[in-house]
């Protein structure tokens, strides 16, 4: 249970889909279309959906789901947002960059791919784990989070979608790296293979309305950091003068995904609680929800008429197990409910 009482009871979660495979991340556009990720790193058969009269459709296509000679396909996304400008992005980390991390963006209206980057090894090295996004409101700048949960260098990624350039900053800095402590998710200890404890460099990542601070933090972190994002886009300073920039912002509860409502509140899926909590500009903490449904909240996203939308992996459940062990945890959901706040649509 978390430290405090929860605004709403826990039957304000409405299920938005039961799933037999668990969830990785949601983005939901303006018009309410939802769109959502099997989690990648348990070799789900399709990657990318949408969800369509309460069914799950692969999106696109099915043929974008599986490796085609020479044609982008969808290998790991874990992560998917709307933009303002009626967007799907998709990131991909490329099987934590042994194979090809990539970006592409398709046009909803059209259903039409319009961007794609292919990430080098320096930008997304072997090991890397180009984990959660945020594109700004422009739709010009992405920031990406590379949790490098193996090759254990988190750094973000700033990607200038005009110029196609992208660049590495504050690899190394305190602020992207995970902090020494065990994960306890629902009474169990998330161990790898049952004896190193999971910590997961940077992940939660979001942006202020307007663009001009980016909010983020490691999984395992007990502290939320900001940046103002003019400092990140400045090719000119050094990592020591970037670095001198960042802001612990609040203390927090272990999260994997954090969004931002207008009024510049951050939500955070607080994992070791069954909780969604917010976190207001002055710091202070409340939990919004709280229910044991929500095993290992996970992604999120506002949708119109004032739902935020959240999935649950229960990854504390299923990492490293067969595909027989992680049916045998069915369902997954996807959930949502009423904040007091509202928030843009695909964050």
């Amino acid at each position: 249970m978390s430290r405090f009482p929860a605004e709403l009871p826990s039957d304000a979660l409405e299920t938005v889909v039961s799933l037999h495979r668990p969830p990785g991340n949601v983005t939901v556009s303006g018009d309410g279309r939802v769109f959502f990720t099997y989690h990648p790193d348990l070799r789900p058969p399709v990657n990318v959906l949408e969800i369509v009269d309460g069914e799950t459709i692969p999106y696109p296509s099915h043929e974008m789901q599986s490796r085609k000679d020479g044609a982008p396909f969808f290998d790991t996304v874990l992560s998917l947002r709307v933009d303002r400008q009626n967007r799907l992005w998709t990131l991909d980390h490329g099987r934590h960059g042994f194979r090809q991390p990539r970006l592409l963006a398709f046009d909803l209206a059209s259903g039409r791919q319009v961007h794609r980057r292919d990430f080098s090894g320096y930008e997304a090295p072997r090991g890397s784990n180009l984990n959660d996004f945020q594109v700004d409101p422009s739709g010009r700048w992405i920031y990406i989070a590379d949790a490098s949960i193996l090759r254990r260098r988190p750094a973000i990624l700033v990607y200038d979608t005009e110029a196609k350039e992208c660049r590495r900053v504050l690899e190394g800095h305190p602020s992207v790296n995970a902090e020494p402590f065990t994960p306890r998710v629902q009474g169990r200890t998330v161990r790898v293979l049952g004896l190193m404890p999971l910590r997961t460099g940077v992940d939660s990542i979001a942006l202020d309305e307007e663009g001009r601070c980016l909010y983020y933090a490691p999984v395992t972190s007990r502290s939320l950091y900001r940046i103002e994002t003019e400092t990140l886009r400045d090719a000119r300073l050094s990592h020591q003068q970037s670095a001198a920039r960042v802001e612990v912002f609040a203390t927090k509860p272990m999260s994997d995904g954090i969004t931002m409502d207008k009024s510049g509140n951050v939500y955070l899926t607080a994992i070791e609680y069954s909780a969604v909590m917010r976190l207001s500009q002055s710091g202070a903490l409340d939990t919004i929800i709280e229910s044991p449904m929500l095993r290992w909240p996970d992604g999120f996203s506002f949708g119109p008429d004032g739902w935020l939308y959240v999935t649950c992996s229960a990854l504390h459940e299923v990492l490293l197990k067969s595909q027989s062990g992680i049916k045998r945890r069915a369902p997954y959901h996807i959930f949502r409910f009423r904040p007091r706040f509202d928030g843009a649509p695909g964050r």
